[in-house]
């Protein structure tokens, strides 16, 4: 199972966020990074929706799960993601490059919004700043 996760709005380390805080005693943070993806502002929290434009960057960060199994299935949770319902999913968990700032590039696991973004607000400079409700 891979390891990795790239998070880009409530688990990010600036969030301040109570699952973020469970993410790194669970993880080990590797560094700040970017995904292939436009970043909307969905309510309170982000959506990442993946984008064929090389140019579209959402920024955020990259962990490496102690134990991926277990953390990914609250994460999972968290982002409510039901397996009997994938239908009425907001978000998926996919497999996407992640562009480490130290030029390096990894695989990670990432919530992308399943949503119709037509009518949301894009986050222009694809940096979540946003903060917990």
């Amino acid at each position: 199972m891979n390891p990795h996760l790239f998070v880009y709005g409530s688990l990010m380390s600036s969030a301040g966020h109570p699952m973020g805080e469970r993410l790194r005693r669970e993880a080990r943070l590797i560094g700040k990074a970017t995904i292939q993806a436009r970043l909307y502002r969905i309510s309170w929290y982000p959506g990442a929706v993946a984008s064929g434009d090389p140019d579209a960057r959402a920024h955020g960060e990259v962990y490496a799960l102690e134990n991926p199994d277990r953390a990914l299935a609250w994460l999972d949770a968290y982002e409510g993601i039901r397996p009997e319902n994938r239908d009425e999913n907001e978000y998926e968990r996919a497999e996407r490059p992640a562009h480490l700032t130290s030029g390096d590039e990894i695989v990670a696991w990432v919530y992308l919004y399943r949503g119709d973004a037509t009518k949301l607000s894009q986050i222009a400079n694809g940096r979540w700043a946003g903060g917990v409700p």
